[in-house]
This record gives structure tokens, C-alpha cells and sequence, in this order.
């Protein structure tokens, strides 16, 4: 049986810098690696498709086209609060206050590229 994956297509700016971010702090594995055009990283069932200003998929894309506005990856960690002490010290700039709700806890920061990505610890 094929494997299945839910794919997400980043358009970013940087390729290897899209790839080290998502490898170096959220685990993800490299899956194909055609820098600076183009790469794909794997975590779970979620492939990122990480295209480059040279790629098809980004040359496929409007220029005036600025549609993902508020859309996101959703990382789901056990521990958020250890989670985010590991990407400050890291460097890592986060764009959001940490946000409670009904469902659980959840922090925003951004890719290299701008890409929003949430890290969700839901409630026990």
C-alpha cells in the first residue's frame, strides 16, 4: 500500500533555510532534496513542500497573490511550554502571545519565509 501523506506547499524564499528550520527544531526528515528550488520534509503524515522562488509550484503562483494570510501548519507537542523555551533559546522569534482555550493551548512563530506555524498542546 502507498504511503499517505497530507501535503502543504510553502512558497519560501530560501529553500535550505525552510529545510534547516523544520528539520534542526520541529523533527521533521528531509524527503527529497533539489535546493534551491525545491524540497520536501516529512514528519508523520505531513509533507511539507517547500518551493523556492525557481520552482514550478511557486512560478505557478500569482505575484500579486498573497492568500495564505492566517492559514497554518498545526504542530501538536506534549509539553508547550518546554517547547517554547527550547525555540527561544534557539532564537526563535514567535509572533503570537500564548492563546488558552477549551480545546487547549496554543503559540504561533514563522518559518524563514514568513509561513505561520502553531504549536497546540491540547488540554488534558
Amino acid at each position: 500500500m502507498a504511503e499517505e501523506l497530507a501535503s502543504v506547499r510553502y512558497l519560501v524564499d530560501d529553500v535550505q533555510a525552510a529545510v534547516d528550520f523544520y528539520t534542526v527544531h520541529f523533527g521533521f526528515t528531509v524527503r527529497t532534496d533539489a535546493a534551491p528550488a525545491f524540497a520536501d520534509v516529512v514528519r508523520g503524515p505531513l509533507r511539507l513542500l517547500l518551493s523556492g522562488p525557481a520552482s514550478s509550484g511557486a512560478r505557478a503562483t500569482p505575484a500579486d497573490s498573497h492568500a495564505a494570510g492566517r492559514n497554518r501548519i498545526h504542530l501538536v507537542v506534549s509539553d508547550l511550554d518546554a517547547e517554547i523555551s527550547r525555540l527561544r533559546d534557539a532564537g526563535l522569534p514567535f509572533v503570537s502571545e500564548l492563546v488558552s482555550g477549551p480545546g487547549g493551548r496554543q503559540i504561533l512563530l514563522t518559518d524563514p519565509a514568513g509561513n505561520l506555524v502553531e504549536l497546540f498542546q491540547p488540554a488534558s
